[in-house]
Parts: structure tokens; C-alpha cells; sequence
């Protein structure tokens, strides 16, 4: 009996933990502006996937911050140079990024935009072989005059 009732406590705790939890993440869930983020990011990466390079530009801050974890802190004419050349190498090695779509997380950033977080994967051929990565990100987005830009991002997990 006493199995039975720890049992049933045990259950309950961890029930109203999963619905506590759950009130979280509806409570900030903001679907138009989840979508909105989506979208954009799909856009930039679609540029980034052709080696648009002109087009991916459009999607960062003059002011861009991007953090990698190998070290590497650019501004916006440093982080467009990396592309450039990343993208010359890309030729060869066919790079590709894709969101992971079920990881997406979107928070609002009230009167400035949002924060994205997730992992995309990127694959490329080296030696002959498909390499295939999956790498977390942050961005901070700021909506301003009616653009969305990426003023921070944050890549690691490499």
C-alpha cells in the first residue's frame, strides 16, 4: 500500500511539473511572431545555401556582433569577408545549411524584436565525403522601420 501511494505521489508531482511547464512556454509562445522569425530565417539561409552573398547581407545590422565559439568576435566587414571566402571554398565543397525546424525556439525581445535559438545542420563534401554538422545558434533580431536585421549571433556547440 505504501508502494502504491508513493507511487501515485510521485506521478502527480511529476504531472503538475509537465503542466506547470507547459502554462510556461504557452504563456510566452507568440505563434505570428514564431512564424515571422521562421521566415526570416529561411530567407537569409536560402541566400546563404545560393551564395547570395548580396541578398545575405540584407539580413545583418550594420552594427552586427557574431561570436563563434573557435574565438572569433567579427563585425559586419569582417563577418561578410568570412562569407565571401566561405563561399568561394563552398564551390568545391558544397555547403548547405537547414534548420533543424523542431528546435526552433522564439522569444520576444519587447520594443526591439526577438531572440531565435536553435541547431542547424550544415553539410559539405571534404575528401569526397559528405560531412554532415549539427551546431547551435542565437540570433537577436531587431525590428526597426520595418525590416528584421540580425544585430547578434551567437554560433557554438562546434
Amino acid at each position: 500500500m505504501k508502494r502504491a501511494i508513493h507511487i501515485i505521489t510521485t506521478a502527480l508531482l511529476l504531472l503538475t511539473c509537465v503542466t506547470a511547464n507547459a502554462q510556461v512556454e504557452q504563456r510566452h509562445f507568440n505563434q505570428e511572431l514564431y512564424n515571422t522569425i521562421l521566415h526570416q530565417d529561411s530567407l537569409c539561409f536560402v541566400a546563404f545555401n545560393t551564395q547570395d552573398l548580396e541578398t545575405l547581407k540584407q539580413f545583418f545590422s550594420k552594427d552586427i556582433e557574431f561570436y563563434n565559439d573557435n574565438g572569433t568576435i567579427t563585425n559586419y566587414d569582417d563577418t561578410m569577408k568570412a562569407f565571401g571566402a566561405m563561399f568561394k571554398q563552398a564551390k568545391i565543397s558544397g555547403l548547405k545549411r537547414e534548420l533543424v525546424k523542431s528546435s526552433l525556439e522564439v522569444y520576444l525581445l519587447k520594443d526591439f524584436g526577438a531572440i531565435e535559438v536553435g541547431v542547424h545542420k550544415f553539410t559539405h563534401i571534404e575528401n569526397g565525403k559528405e560531412e554532415v554538422a549539427l551546431l547551435k545558434f542565437t540570433e537577436v533580431w531587431q525590428h526597426k522601420n520595418g525590416e528584421w536585421k540580425m544585430t547578434r549571433v551567437i554560433s557554438y556547440n562546434h
